[in-house]
Order: C-alpha cells, then sequence, then structure tokens
C-alpha cells in the first residue's frame, strides 16, 4: 500500500510504501520524522474507525491559522487493527507491577486450541453449573452466607473482633427489639424498617441541642425532653444499627437451613438484651465455620472445571471429593438444607459416569499449556542468552488459573519486584520489543510498526533482537506486514546485506526530507558499501576535480596513508598557494612543536603522480585558483546536488569560521559531521542525502551572502 501523507508536524507532503507480508525498513537521520509517520498512520485508521480527529493533532504550527491545510493521510483505510512499539507501549503496557506484560496470559496460553480446550471441558460439566447457577434459592442462600461471614470481621485469636459489625451490632445486645427505659416514645422509629437513617438525622441534630432550649427538629420548648432525646444519640448509632439489620435479617432468611437446636439458639442470641458471653461468642464462631465451608462446597459446585482439576490424580476421585454430607455440618443439617445439597449431588453423580473422558480432555489441556509455557520460555530465553542479558523468563500459574510472565536473576533465586526500576534503559527496550512481537503476534496486527525501536542497543544486543524478531520461522514477525522506521543503519546492513538468507520478503529504502517534501529512495544490497568502496566508485564517477579530492583524500585517511599525496590534497582543501606539510621542530631543548613547511619540488611531484593515479585531470594550480575565489565556489556549491559534497564546500569557502548563527550547527559544519566513522558499511553520500537537510539550509543563508 502507498501512503501518502500531508501537512503532518514537518511533512508538508510525502509518499511511502509499505509493502504487505514485509518487512519494511525506512532508513532515515533524525528529523525527518520517523515519529511524525507513524502517528499519522495511526492517528488515521483512529480517525477512520472511531470518527475521530485525532490527526488533527498533527496539524503543523506554521499552518495554524489556515483552517484549509489539514493534516491528511491516504492509503491506509484497508488497516483494521495495528500495533505501535514507541515509548507509549514501553510506559504503559510492558513492566506492569505483577507481570512483565499486561495481559500476558492472553499473550502467551489463551489461544484457539486453549479456548478450544477449555470449551470442551465447559461443555461437560456446564449441565451442573447451568442447574446451580439457575438456582435462585442456592443464590439467595450463597448471598446470605456471605454476608454472615463477612460480619464477622477478621480472624482474631479468640472470639469475635471487636470492631466488626458482628461485635458492634451485638456486643451490648440487641437494643432494637430490646428498646431501653426512656426511649419507649421513639419505638415506632427504633424498629422502623429505616432505622439507621433516622438514627443519623437524630445525630447530626443532636449538636444543635446546646443552642437554647428549643428542639433543633420541631422548634417547640424541649427542655424537659432534651435528656431522652440525646439518651438517643449515646445509645444508637447509625451504622451499628444499620449491621444489626442486617445481620438479623441475613439470618432469618437462614432460618430454614438452620438445624432445629441451631435455629431456636439464634433466634434467642438475636434478640436478646444483653451482649453475647465468650460462650456464645465461641458457638457463632463454629456456626460461621461450618456456613463458610458450605458455601466453599456450592461454590466449587457451581465453578467446577479445568481450574479446578486440573491439579488432581484422578477426576473421579475429585469430584466424588464435591459430594456434600450434611453430616458433617451438623448446625446445618435441615431439610432445606438437604434439598440443596441433594441438587449438588445429583449432578455430580452425573459426572462421575463421564469422569474418564472429562480426566482426558482435562490431561490434554494441561499439556497443551505445558507446551506453550516451555515454547514462548524457551524463546525469550534463548534470546536473552543470545543477547548476554543475565536473566531469565518463566510463566507463573497464579490462584485465579491464569498465568502470569515473570523475570528472575539467573545467578538469585527469586522473581524480580519492580521491574521498571530495576533494568536499565536498554534492558527495558529489549524485553518491551520481545514481549511486543508476542503480542503482534497473538492479536493478529495487519499492520505492525516499530518506531526506532533498536538505536539504545549495542551491536550484539541489536543483531539478537532482528534475529528474534524477524528470523524464519512461525514464531517471528517474519511475512508480516511490518513498517520499521529507524535512523540506525546496523540493522539495514545486518539484514539486506550480511544475513539476507535468514530473513524473508525484506524491503529497506532510504527516506530523505528536503524542506518539507518525504522523498523515498530504495536500498539494494548493492549499494551497502565500505567507505574505501564508496571513495574508489566516487573517484571513477565523472564529477569536479574538487569533489574528488575531498573523497581520495577521505580514502588515505582511512587506509592509513598519510603520506605526501595526503599532504597535497590537505594543502588543496585548506587553499594554501603553496602545498606544504606539517613537521615537527625542535624550538628549544627537548620541545618540539608541529610547523607547515613548503613540500619541495620532489616531495610535490611524487605525491602529485599518486594523485594523479586516481584524479587524472588533477591540477593543484587550478584547483588552488578556483578555491581561492568565492563566486566560483559558490557556484561550484549551488551546481552540487549531494549534501555530503556541498558540506566540504561549505568548510573551503568559509575555512571553517564560525558564521553560522548557531554555535551548535556551526560546530556540527565545521567539526561533527563525519558519515564515514558511523559503520563499516554504509550508503553513498553522493546517492543519499546523509548530511540533514537543516545544515544545509544553514550553509545556503551563508553561502547566498556571496556576491
Amino acid at each position: 500500500m502507498k501512503i501518502n501523507i500531508r501537512n503532518c508536524n514537518n511533512i508538508d507532503h510525502g509518499e511511502i510504501e509499505i509493502k504487505e507480508n514485509t518487512l519494511n525498513i525506512k532508513h532515515a537521520i533524525n528529523g525527518t520524522g520517523k515519529s511524525t509517520i507513524a502517528k499519522a498512520i495511526a492517528a488515521s485508521v483512529n480517525d477512520y474507525k472511531n470518527k475521530s480527529k485525532e490527526l488533527l493533532q498533527l496539524r503543523p504550527y506554521k499552518l495554524r491559522e489556515d483552517k484549509d491545510a489539514v493534516p491528511v493521510v491516504e492509503g491506509c483505510e484497508a488497516v483494521q487493527n495495528f500495533l505501535i512499539f514507541d515509548e507509549k507501549y514501553i510506559n504503559e503496557v510492558a513492566f506492569q507491577a505483577d507481570e512483565l506484560v499486561k495481559g500476558s496470559f492472553d499473550i502467551f496460553i489463551r489461544g484457539e486450541d486453549y479456548e478450544r480446550g477449555i470449551l470442551e471441558i465447559e461443555a461437560m460439566t456446564s449441565q451442573m453449573k447451568n442447574t446451580l447457577n439457575g438456582d435462585e434459592e442456592i443464590s439467595g442462600l450463597l448471598a446470605d452466607f456471605e454476608e454472615i461471614i463477612t460480619a464477622f470481621g477478621r480472624e482474631v485469636k479468640h472470639g469475635i473482633h471487636a470492631s466488626s459489625a458482628m461485635s458492634q451490632a451485638f456486643k451490648g445486645g440487641n437494643n432494637v427489639a430490646n428498646i431501653p427505659e426512656g426511649l419507649e416514645p421513639f419505638k415506632k422509629f427504633i424498629q422502623n424498617d429505616n432505622n439507621y437513617k433516622w438514627v443519623s438525622w437524630q445525630h447530626q441534630g443532636a449538636p444543635f441541642m446546646d443552642m437554647g432550649s428549643d428542639c433543633p427538629y420541631c422548634a417547640t420548648d424541649a427542655t424537659e425532653k432534651k435528656e431522652i432525646i440525646k439518651k438517643v444519640s449515646d445509645v444508637y448509632k447509625p451504622k451499628a444499627i444499620e449491621n444489626l439489620n442486617k445481620i438479623v435479617i441475613a439470618f432469618q432468611h437462614l432460618e430454614q437451613y438452620f438445624s432445629e437446636e441451631t435455629r431456636k439458639r439464634i433466634t434467642g442470641f438475636i434478640t436478646k438484651i444483653d451482649g453475647y458471653t465468650d460462650d456464645e461468642s465461641n458457638y457463632l464462631l463454629e456456626i460461621k465455620e461450618q456456613i463458610a465451608r458450605l458455601r466453599e462446597r456450592f461454590i466449587a459446585a457451581r465453578s467446577l472445571g479445568f481450574s479446578s482439576l486440573k491439579d488432581v490424580d484422578k477426576v473421579l476421585n475429585a469430584i466424588k471429593n464435591q459430594v456434600i454430607d450434611l453430616s458433617n455440618f451438623p448446625y446445618l443439617k435441615s431439610e432445606a438444607t438437604q434439598a440443596k445439597a441433594d441438587i449438588v449431588n445429583k449432578e455430580l453423580e452425573k459426572l462421575q459416569e463421564i469422569a474418564g473422558n472429562l480426566q482426558g480432555k482435562v490431561a490434554k489441556q494441561k499439556l497443551l499449556i505445558r507446551k506453550l509455557i516451555e515454547e514462548h520460555g524457551e524463546k525469550i530465553n534463548q534470546f536473552l542468552r543470545n543477547a548476554g542479558y543475565n536473566y531469565h523468563v518463566f510463566l507463573k500459574e497464579e490462584a485465579s488459573g491464569e498465568y502470569r510472565l515473570k523475570l528472575e536473576p539467573n545467578d538469585i533465586i527469586g522473581e524480580v519486584t519492580e521491574v521498571k526500576s530495576r533494568l536499565s534503559f536498554g534492558e527495558r527496550n529489549a524485553f518491551a520489543l520481545v514481549l511486543f512481537m508476542f503480542q503482534a503476534l497473538k492479536e493478529k496486527a495487519d499492520l505492525i510498526i516499530l518506531d526506532d525501536p533498536i538505536s539504545s542497543f549495542d551491536k550484539n544486543k541489536k543483531y539478537a533482537i532482528m534475529d528474534m524478531l524477524f528470523s524464519k520461522g512461525k514464531s517471528s514477525l517474519s511475512g508480516k506486514t511490518v513498517l520499521m522506521l529507524s535512523h540506525d543503519f546496523e540493522p539495514v546492513v545486518d539484514l539486506i546485506h550480511h544475513h539476507r538468507d535468514r530473513f524473508e520478503s525484506l524491503s529497506a529504502c532510504f527516506l530523505e526530507n528536503k524542506q518539507g517534501h518525504l522523498i523515498e529512495k530504495t536500498i539494494e544490497r548493492k549499494d551497502i558499501q565500505t567507505f574505501v568502496d564508496i571513495n574508489t566508485s566516487n573517484l571513477a564517477d565523472q564529477i569536479h576535480a574538487l569533489h574528488k579530492v575531498i573523497y581520495l583524500r577521505r580514502y588515505f585517511e582511512v587506509i592509513n596513508r598519510k603520506n605526501l599525496a595526503f599532504d597535497v590534497l590537505s594543502s588543496v582543501l585548506h587553499k594554501r598557494e603553496r602545498p606544504q606539510i606539517y613537521e615537527q621542530r625542535e624550538i628549544e631543548s627537548g620541545v618540539f612543536e608541529l610547523v607547515l613547511r613548503d613540500l619541495t619540488d620532489e616531495e610535490f611531484a611524487s605525491g602529485t603522480a599518486e594523485i594523479v593515479g586516481h584524479i587524472h585531470d588533477f591540477d593543484y594550480d587550478k584547483l588552488y585558483a578556483l578555491s581561492s575565489v568565492n563566486a566560483e565556489m559558490k557556484k561550484l556549491y549551488l551546481d552540487t546536488t549531494s549534501n555530503y559534497e556541498k558540506l566540504h564546500i561549505y568548510r573551503m569557502i568559509f575555512d571553517e569560521k564560525a558564521v553560522a548563527t548557531s554555535n551548535v550547527i556551526a560546530k556540527f559544519i565545521n567539526q561533527s559531521f563525519h558519515i564515514e566513522n558511523d559503520y563499516i558499511y554504509q550508503l553513498n553520500p553522493r546517492s543519499y542525502q546523509m548530511v540533514p537537510q537543516y545544515v544545509i539550509d544553514e550553509c545556503d543563508k551563508a553561502i547566498n551572502e556571496i556576491q
């Protein structure tokens, strides 16, 4: 697909091609607009799908007043599902508090095969679960069980927790059923279903009783009743009353499920005028324990499936262990409880008949999970070994039955916590990239975008990552539609030049941004050369002799041949009327300094003879004459199409004088930019604009001042 981009940040217009089922590497120097391309495509897809206006956020600042000049991206309308690796992914998706990547269970385990196996097991246990989940009385029973259990609060060594709802409501007796003396006039309010709201209202008005003799509720004289009114607030607390109501109702709902003896004792307890004794406290705790155990049995039966069967040796025994025998629950032994237990037990009997088949399905599912864990774990750990990271990962099963990806050092036992803060910047990026790959495979993204993914890594780690991501095989991004934007040239060298046989479906291009115009140029294997080869090729081209001087001098420098020919070439570039050479001269005993002296005629002839072997039309005097006339040098500069060559002509014209308005730009122009130092292999600067356009724009300003 061909993507047309207009009016997006620093891209005025341009077109790039993304080949489907191919790794599309787009190499570009910083400032070209790589991240803008990623953001523009993402915003365009989101806008198309969600009717949003994300793309408007990329409107260039220079066009803020032009309402007609809106950002436009065309050509990616077919993309429905994309995934981007960038800083946002690292910060928001990777390195969660309890796992290496958000949703690691879904990414590594829950696939089509896993879901199919779960469905097969669910189909065999669904009748029982549907029966139990569809019984409203059982649902109500479990809700009341939960209300009672919760009321006891946190367990303590002795008795009932003092701050629990049970203790707050009944420690002093049931003062709702047993209204204290003097408060009888308030009976209909205290024993109302919404009594806790009335008590709360009382508490809110109580402080106003001290403002005078009038009642704060009805504004009549309340002098004689003030103490009685205050007593309501002293005796009754809104939260305690609310808890008491809930617990009483829950116990009343459960009456039919208690044994006769238990029912009588509970009824006496919840209506008792005094608080409970230690013996009564222990009795209540015994009831709570049986309620909790029976509740667990019902819940286990309602959720019987792979999670509850995967750790048992024999499914048949596990099913038999779920049978409810009320002789083990004496406080809950009643006809009503037995009726509900019978529902569970009958369904369990049906399951016993197919236990063998069910065990086979469970075993098959366990085998699948083990296989997935081993495959994914080994894939990631092999990468960690190859890249030299002293860690390994493993999938750890949680209590929920899901698995989470964890990290552990090779030399220390125990998972790494707070992973994000413990790993280095490069380690975080590497882990995040690998996790991103598995997520992209899982989500089957139509388009996968990598925004400058590996520039922060060492050379050996870069290749290990690229091999992990793109080598041939189904467990990599090979054969997927991938857009990789990178200012790093090494991936291009590794994938296109060195190891082409290990990777398939590759495409590489160079992106140039020339004053807002985005230009794409293909990179073939033949375009990736050593700088020695590039110099040799350029010297053979029909280019100006001064450009050849630039390449030949650099060629001698690279091969460390700083001889007389090198000195002659250097003299040309430094605009010396006579060719000169640096030599050490003793200025006083034991003290030397470098000084320039003219070459002898013999030295000049020797150096020139070697140069002519490479530059047939080399003429020192003509080149010096040219370099001495700024107007002629300006013309050569303007006629030159290579930014690299322009930069050298600029340096010659201004003889390394800092004429740029920015000190940073000036240093870049005069000293810093030596593309040939970056890599053994590179692109020919005559064919690919490796010098940033903003640097050339700065040079142009000074050149245009020359008359």
